[in-house]
């Protein structure tokens, strides 16, 4: 029984337009890891700090595929 009530969700779920989907898998997300405010807060922190270091020139910005190139380098020594 608790087989077919599944079957039929997931039959449901798959006419649903993508964006109905979206905020399901959203919620399902956010039962299984709750969000945690406390660190969101950290990380908006920081991303303000590295925004403004960038916007400042305080940091040397480095393309990723040359960080890449050179951990490859490493590598193959």
């Amino acid at each position: 029984m608790l087989a077919l009530r599944q079957e039929q969700l997931f039959d449901e779920i798959d006419i649903l337009p993508i964006d109905l989907k979206t905020k399901i898998v959203d919620k399902i997300l956010a039962s299984i890891t709750p969000v945690n405010s406390s660190i969101d807060a950290l990380w908006i922190r920081e991303v303000n700090k590295r925004k403004n270091d960038i916007e400042t020139n305080s940091v040397t910005i480095v393309d990723g595929d040359e960080v890449f190139q050179k951990i490859a380098k490493r590598l193959q020594s």
